[in-house]
């Protein structure tokens, strides 16, 4: 086999083990070299790869660059942004769930955006204070007129974004209103991209506005829970507003619970950090404290 060129690209989907590779060409149709599963590692949806082309034949992924950051459930790479939908109502907002998407995000280096839906039926700002503090960006969105959906727009050139919401919080609603070429049928998504609703775990993205939308089916909090446990040790890091605070404790080995001289709890009590979001990080640190390394 005469291979013609070799090329960088992005994969854009991968079914039944061939992957489609976004070049600055074209769409190519590849499969993976065989070393990738000797080394127990392969392809997924967002890893930037090299490719070979061959005069006929299937194209050929040679080497997986870098990754920025990775999740496992759903399968997906070099995730900038993760938008976190999250109803006002209706169902009411769990903040704990909602910190632990926050918390995975960060500490994979993936900026996390809540959009609150449903702003016109209940205003979120007590949500707003509680987020202002820790500097994670919020954007009320509502699908009666449409608000929030410029700014939600802003954050997608040039980046990688996935959307994860449970249901009912109005993720479909927003992407509707983000795709209205598409006319996706609310709560019923992945229909029209011809898949069987919550039969696959496929991801692909899409290229919008000069960045990708990560199409995720079934993507919820459930995933990110089970499967991006962070260990205790590496949980203060997840919360951007304790940064200022670490190395400021009376004791080196303070967990940041309950401890005098803690520098995170007298923050708390100063309303400097959130008391809703530093109750988040002691559940939090209460299910990993006891687990082993190789359980998380």
């Amino acid at each position: 086999m005469t291979w013609v060129k070799t090329l960088d690209g992005i994969i854009l989907k991968s079914i039944g083990g061939f992957y489609y590779v976004e070049t600055a060409e074209r769409v190519y149709e590849c499969k993976a070299r065989g070393n990738f599963r000797n080394k127990g590692f392969k392809p997924v949806v967002g890893d930037r790869v090299k490719i070979t082309v061959p005069e006929s034949g299937y194209c050929a992924i040679e080497e997986i660059y870098e990754r920025k950051n990775s999740i496992i459930r759903p399968p997906l790479a070099n995730i900038d942004t993760l938008i976190i939908v999250a109803s006002t109502c209706d169902p009411n907002p769990n903040m704990l769930i909602i910190d632990k998407m926050t918390a995975a995000a960060v500490i994979k280096d993936i900026t996390p955006v809540i959009v609150w839906s449903k702003s016109d039926l209940r205003s979120p700002e007590k949500f707003r204070e509680i987020y202002g503090l820790s500097g994670i960006k919020t954007i009320e969105f509502s699908i009666e007129d449409n608000r929030g959906i410029e700014e939600i727009r802003a954050l997608l050139p040039g980046k990688v974004t996935a959307l994860t919401g449970n249901s009912g919080v109005g993720k479909s609603s927003l992407l509707n209103a983000l795709f209205p070429h598409l006319e996706l049928d609310t709560g019923d998504i992945s229909r029209k991209l011809g898949r069987g609703r919550h039969t696959t775990r496929s991801v692909e993205l899409y290229k919008f506005g000069g960045g990708y939308i990560a199409d995720t089916p079934g993507f919820s909090t459930v995933d990110l829970q089970r499967y991006e446990i962070i260990e205790k040790d590496d949980l203060k890091f997840a919360f951007p507003e304790f940064e200022e605070y670490l190395g400021n404790c009376r004791f080196n080995s303070c967990s940041h619970i309950c401890e005098k001289g803690c520098a995170i709890v007298e923050a708390v009590e100063q309303g400097k950090i959130s008391r809703s979001r530093h109750e988040s990080f002691v559940a939090m640190y209460n299910e990993v404290k006891d687990l082993k390394k190789w359980e998380t």
